[in-house]
């Protein structure tokens, strides 16, 4: 009798070429695809599979997003992620206002005053994720 499992190892390729098929069917620039098989390569929004990857290719693949340095909340709502914009920007925001109080009560108002470029690398950083997950995985929400 035969039977007509497959091995492990085309099933695991199979679904790869399926989730690459559907990046590539996405209405976005070839610059995001290389970037969205990145991302999930590296393990989707979780990046739980980053640490495998070989360094270079970790770096080659890096998540930092200048433009959304540059813009932040602005640039998400560029992108239709206005929602996740607005909290991260609200969070941010809240982040800030209460570690400047304690910094400069403590003596440390400069450091207090160098926080806005934290809230612009969060944004930097999130934006490759976000977008990710609002394209293939159909996620536009809140947070």
């Amino acid at each position: 009798m035969t039977t007509s499992a497959k091995p492990a190892q085309y099933e695991a390729k199979s679904e790869e070429s399926e989730a690459d098929t559907d990046i590539e069917s996405l209405p976005i620039s070839e610059i995001w695809k290389k970037r969205f098989r990145w991302l999930r390569k590296a393990g989707g929004p979780s990046m739980k599979n980053i640490k495998d990857m070989p360094i270079s290719e970790r770096i080659r693949g890096s998540t930092f997003n200048i433009l959304a340095f540059l813009f932040g909340p602005f640039y998400y709502i560029a992108k239709g992620m206005w929602r996740k914009g607005v909290a991260l920007f609200v969070v941010c925001v809240v982040v800030v206002v209460l570690l400047d109080i304690v910094l400069t009560l403590s003596g440390f108002a400069k450091v207090g005053k160098a926080l806005g470029y934290g809230v612009s690398a969060v944004f930097a950083v999130r934006a490759n994720i976000d977008y990710y997950k609002k394209m293939v995985l159909g996620e536009n929400g809140w947070w």
